[in-house]
C-alpha cells in the first residue's frame, strides 16, 4: 500500500517540476528583454 501511495505522489509532482523550467526559462527571457529595452534607453538618452 505504501509503494502506491508513493508512486501516486511521484506521479503527481511530475508536472510541478516539469513547470520549474518553463518558469526559470519565462524569466530568463523577460530578463533580456528587460536589459534590451535599458540598452535603447541609455543610447537615446541625450
Amino acid at each position: 500500500m505504501k509503494k502506491i501511495i508513493a508512486t501516486l505522489l511521484l506521479l503527481a509532482a511530475l508536472p510541478l517540476l516539469g513547470a520549474c523550467n518553463t518558469t526559470a526559462g519565462a524569466g530568463q527571457d523577460i530578463q533580456a528583454g528587460g536589459k534590451a529595452i535599458e540598452k535603447t534607453a541609455v543610447q537615446h538618452t541625450p
